[in-house]
């Protein structure tokens, strides 16, 4: 992402997004690709973190798929100390929040998928007309092929 006004507008919303959720300690902007858009995770290594949640991601959208579980709607990864969670930002995207583990779960989802809207939006402006209020994963049709399905258990 060039350096320009809507970096600026992404940095923007995930600082506010960190000044307005407690616990909150960074948040990451990714392109599907694995490539940062924008961070504000202080102590963490961006482009490392970028890298495994595009990794995450394809694996989260095939799991989804796979199990029948609708379109993929977030991921959530729970260590000893915190939380990491991910949220599709529009179609080339992904939003990474990083807390604490004292957060609220709730609060972190229900913030995360709004500002992956609004992310997700900033990133692809002809989408502020037909955004919803739910973030989307790729579309089969824009994500690259996937191998075919794993064999069954023995």
């Amino acid at each position: 992402m060039e350096a320009g006004p809507r970096t600026q507008d992404v940095l923007a919303e995930l600082q506010r997004l960190r000044n307005g959720v407690p616990l909150l300690s960074g948040a990451l902007v990714a392109g599907t690709d694995g490539i940062v858009l924008a961070h504000d995770t202080p102590g963490v290594e961006p482009e490392t973190v970028a890298a495994l949640t595009a990794t995450a991601l394809g694996v989260a959208v095939r799991m989804t798929e796979a199990t029948g579980r609708g379109d993929f709607d977030g991921l959530l990864v729970q260590g000893e100390c915190g939380r990491v969670a991910s949220y599709a930002a529009g179609p080339s995207a992904v939003l990474t929040l990083l807390a604490d583990d004292r957060i609220d779960i709730d609060t972190l989802h229900s913030e995360g998928r709004r500002s992956a809207a609004r992310i997700g939006e900033l990133l692809d402006p002809a989408r502020r007309d037909s955004a919803s209020a739910a973030p989307s994963a790729p579309s089969a049709r824009q994500r690259p092929p996937q191998p075919g399905p794993l064999p069954p258990r023995p």
